[in-house]
């Protein structure tokens, strides 16, 4: 029992005296192969611009995304002394690495993974695991929210493609409707990867819909809005996370909505960010800009992290971080404070964030 605090105290004394007062040594962890390859790719070239740009130094890891590859990847930031570690494209990996690094007091901060399970044994083994990816149930709590603030006194219909994504997306968004007191005027699942919906669209406009929720994708929402403008329906229509596609073949019509990430690229916050890449010829696009922001994350912890005599883990918990995607703060639960997903309209051709709803 004695010995913890004598091992507390020589990782603290260890991670302050390794560096300067502002470089730190952070990990890059990312696949460089396979399929996942150029994901992996926008994720180290954020990360090392934004590294560059602090004067950090980085430990570049090839995450083979495998189950068996993660002890490897924790062992290989410990030797480095790496005093956090950011990217962390699969689940796999994440799974067998947390141990050791909850051991060497690593935190890592994943830019894309969403498992559920794997924040709650996080939470139960005391895990240094941090999400600055949208947490399972996410997408699904802004679209209720976003519903009940905005569509509460209209007549909505919720349909869905019967995929597993549409279903349970549009199902849960249900539950938490009808508990703040909406009831759908209408449900159906409807055949996804038709020419037309001319026959969807008369069945909403007999049951009286008027607002219509889609789980489905960017193709059969550009359909249905097409087909509702040919029979003189003016439905406002919205989708999810799946309507940032290409836009074709159909093209969406102006007004189409979307609970969806936002354009980081496009947002203030990034211009310099984004200055910063296009001047090294990388397009702030995919993960390049949260991989940029993680980076950022990780500095300010471990510089606030030094100052105050706490771990990197501790500073995350409790500080609050400006970063190229806007400002990023964690709960208790190791999830981002505030739900990322935003509501945009389509306009032109993009998608524009539009105010939020005000009471």
């Amino acid at each position: 029992m004695t010995a913890r605090p004598y091992f507390f105290a020589a990782l603290l004394a260890a991670f302050a005296g390794c560096e300067s007062a502002s470089a730190a040594v952070i990990g890059i962890v990312a696949p460089r192969s396979g399929p996942y390859a150029l994901l992996g790719t926008q994720i180290v070239e954020g990360a090392r611009a934004a590294a560059e740009t602090a004067g950090d130094q980085v430990v570049e890891i090839d995450e083979s995304c495998e189950e068996s590859g993660g002890a490897a990847v924790a062992r290989s930031l410990t030797e480095a002394k790496a005093s956090a570690a950011i990217g962390f494209l699969c689940v796999e990996t994440l799974t067998t690495a947390l141990p050791l690094l909850k051991t060497a007091q690593i935190p890592a901060i994943t830019v894309s993974v969403r498992s559920r399970i794997l924040m709650e044994d996080t939470l139960r083994n005391g895990w240094p695991f941090f999400r600055m990816a949208p947490a399972e149930g996410a997408e699904a709590e802004k679209i209720a929210e976003t519903i009940l603030g905005i569509w509460k006194a209209e007549p909505i219909a919720l349909i869905e493609d019967g995929t597993i994504y549409g279903r349970e997306l549009t199902s849960a968004a249900r539950e938490k409707l009808q508990a703040g007191g909406i009831t759908p005027v209408f449900t159906d699942t409807f055949r996804p990867g038709q020419e037309q919906q001319v026959a969807l669209v008369r069945r909403l406009a007999k049951a009286g819909a008027s607002h219509v929720f889609l789980g489905g994708d960017r193709t059969d929402m550009a359909i249905i809005a097409r087909d509702a403008a040919t029979e003189n329906m003016p439905l406002v229509l919205m989708g999810g996370d799946t309507m940032r596609a290409a836009n074709r073949p159909v093209p969406l019509r102006e007004g189409v909505l979307a609970v969806t990430m936002p354009d980081y690229a496009a947002m203030p916050e990034a211009a310099s960010a984004s200055a910063v890449l296009r001047a090294r010829n990388i397009e702030p696009e995919g993960y390049v800009l949260p991989a940029y922001a993680a980076m950022e994350l990780a500095h300010q912890a471990i510089v606030q992290a030094r100052a105050q005599s706490q771990m990197p883990s501790e500073a995350l918990s409790l500080g609050s971080f400006q970063t190229a995607i806007g400002t990023v703060a964690f709960g208790q639960d190791h999830e981002l404070k505030e739900n990322p997903f935003r509501l945009l309209e389509w306009r032109g051709a993009n998608f524009t964030q539009i105010l939020p709803v005000t009471e």
